[in-house]
């Protein structure tokens, strides 16, 4: 899978990028969100991992620009704001998926996989 990851933690970036790298997939990682919409816009991915609290633009407002401009590539949203409340605005937002931090690597890569399975599938 080609993915791209906006997550303005380094070790937290860091660690997905390397975790995703040993499980074959190819990931771009940017700290903030400007630059992630730059390269979501730039380029095709299969799946986009997007931290919801990002300096520059926040992760909700990334989303909703790309779901705007028509971007329809699946999304995890990944946050430590995790209440009910929370999770539902980012789905509302247009993510697929929505996973709390702390989060399990293994939880992540199984969730990517059943997006990306999603998105192959013809319509």
């Amino acid at each position: 899978m080609n993915i791209l990851l906006v997550e303005d933690d380094k070790h937290v970036g860091d660690f997905i990028v390397a975790e995703l790298s040993a499980a074959g997939h190819s990931c771009v990682h940017e700290t903030d969100g400007e630059a992630g919409y730059r390269a979501a816009v730039g380029a095709a991915w299969d799946v986009m991992v997007i931290d919801r609290m990002l300096p520059r633009r926040d992760g909700l407002s990334l989303l909703t620009a790309l779901r705007e401009a028509g971007d329809n590539t699946p999304v995890i949203v990944l946050s430590a704001l995790g209440d009910v409340d929370d999770r539902v605005q980012g789905l509302h937002c247009g993510a697929d998926d929505y996973l709390v931090k702390p989060f399990s690597m293994a939880e992540l890569l199984a969730r990517l996989q059943v997006l990306h399975r999603r998105g192959s599938t013809p319509g």
